[in-house]
């Protein structure tokens, strides 16, 4: 029986920048222990030991690339059950976009890069994770998709279908996991500024900049608080689907720049 005064343990993806750390930040900040999974050891290592200085937490870390599925599963495995013998929140916050431009101008390995790390990964972690919830009959399984997954834009065709499949995804993981306790929500941000856009052009920093002149974008501070919202709620109420934009974004095709 889940305890609703304890500590609760949050896992989460994409831990060491943007929403990911955001949200690692505000779960330490309400006193909760951390399962941290990235690529970069250093910043998992320099997270790790800010958060538990700050908050009195515990952290354990996990050095594992999504796309890899036997470095997710051995990743997994390696959690000591001792100290953390549940996982109560899964958030599944991994992804990039890669490339920005026509169909017929795309590069292969942008492709298999956001496929194999927006839609593969989640579906690695989701999976290794799974028997742990469901053993212990309860959980919160987030994902963390995009406007981009209800609204195509131009030049964004594959990462948009990416987001597409996280929600399809989402809500079919809901059905397959009703009778098991679990909840499963998506969280639809829209423009963000964090490593998203430098990422997607290649670390060319001016071009990432101007994706965001002319409006406040969203903060990942903002998406974070949400997403901890959504975790604070009785065990019988799940938020589904959630979208959030700044107040200038309409969706993934208008924002503030595009009317005026």
């Amino acid at each position: 029986m889940q305890d609703q005064h304890r500590r609760k343990v949050v896992l989460i993806t994409g831990a060491t920048s943007g929403i990911g750390k955001s949200c690692a930040e505000i779960f330490a900040a309400n006193n909760h222990n951390l399962i941290l999974m990235a690529r970069r050891e250093d910043r998992l290592k320099q997270l790790k030991s800010t958060l538990e200085q700050q908050f009195g937490i515990y952290i354990h870390t996990l050095l594992a690339d999504v796309r890899n599925e036997q470095e997710v599963i051995n990743a997994i495995q390696s959690v000591p059950e001792n100290d953390f013998p549940v996982i109560d929140i899964l958030i599944n916050n991994a992804g990039l976009a890669a490339g920005f431009g026509p169909i017929d101008e795309g590069k292969t390995d942008d492709w298999n890069r956001m496929i194999d790390t927006n839609v593969k990964g989640l579906l690695h972690v989701t999976k290794a994770v799974l028997p742990i919830l469901k053993k212990q009959g309860y959980g919160h399984i987030i994902n963390i998709s995009s406007t981009a997954g209800k609204d195509v834009y131009l030049n964004g065709n594959v990462y948009c279908a990416t987001k597409f499949a996280v929600d399809a995804l989402t809500k079919s993981m809901r059905i397959d996991l009703l009778n098991h306790g679990i909840k499963v929500t998506s969280i639809n941000p829209g423009a963000c500024e964090t490593e998203f856009s430098l990422v997607r052009f290649d670390g060319d920093e001016q071009r990432a900049k101007a994706v965001y002149d002319g409006f406040t974008p969203l903060t990942p501070e903002d998406v974070a608080s949400t997403i901890y919202f959504t975790t604070t709620l009785p065990k019988h109420v799940c938020i589904n689907d959630l979208t959030l934009t700044c107040l200038t974004q309409a969706n993934s095709n208008y924002n503030i720049k595009k009317i005026v």
